[in-house]
């Protein structure tokens, strides 16, 4: 398998140990304001029960952690596709990761402030995918925030703003970089995040298809139903 994950220069790709448990706690802080940061408890957690799928990209210079994707494997047919973060990981508790699931989702990435705009995200996208190839998985599943759609969500249906931002005539700070990442929008959601005032409540269903293990059709995303259809 081809390795894709090629480091930005001074950084390197871990799987999550207790001893970061501090440190991306207080990354969360300054990430997510207005949400409670993951707990010693929390991250420990989603270690047992998915160490494999808990990654952290180290600052190597300062040994300090620079972000984290944390993942989960889920059967997708059991839920909805607007199914919000919380159901998604049972209140982030992890504890509906199925070990025979075919999706890895992915549940939150994040970088620290000083260390953004360096391609970590992208690092750490390519870290999942990779395990995504090694696991056999079919795809990789994952909610995208939509921060510039607060500004015109008055003026702009949900699904015509992702329109436009496939097509470049607007630039969105999160779901424009997914969409450069490889990702594929599926649908619009509203209350993925209920109190992400600057996506106006909504969200994007995002998918990346592992092209050597496809789904067969009968488990194609978009005919998930959605519980607010």
């Amino acid at each position: 398998m081809e390795n894709r994950n090629h480091p930005p220069e001074g950084y390197s790709i871990q799987l999550m140990s207790s001893e970061h448990f501090a440190e991306i706690s207080r990354i969360c802080e300054m990430v997510y304001p207005t949400e409670r940061p993951y707990s010693d408890e929390d991250l420990a957690a989603h270690h047992s029960l998915f160490p494999e799928g808990q990654f952290v990209v180290v600052h190597e210079e300062s040994k300090e952690v620079a972000g984290a994707h944390f993942t989960l494997l889920l059967h997708l047919s059991h839920f909805h596709l607007d199914d919000d973060w919380e159901t998604l990981t049972a209140q982030g508790t992890f504890s509906d990761h199925d070990p025979s699931g075919h999706t890895l989702y992915g549940a939150d990435l994040f970088v620290h402030p000083k260390h953004q705009h360096h391609g970590l995200a992208k690092m750490l996208t390519n870290a999942t995918r990779d395990l995504v190839a090694r696991q056999k998985l079919w795809r990789m599943v994952g909610g995208s925030r939509m921060p510039g759609y607060g500004k015109v969500s008055k003026e702009i249906a949900p699904d015509d703003y992702i329109a436009k931002v496939k097509k470049t005539e607007l630039v969105d700070p999160v779901l424009t970089a997914h969409l450069h990442d490889g990702w594929e929008v599926v649908s619009a959601i509203r209350g993925y995040l209920p109190h992400d005032e600057e996506s106006a409540g909504w969200a994007a269903v995002i998918q990346w298809i592992n092209q050597e293990c496809t789904p067969p059709p009968e488990f194609d995303i978009s005919r998930i139903p959605k519980k607010n259809s």
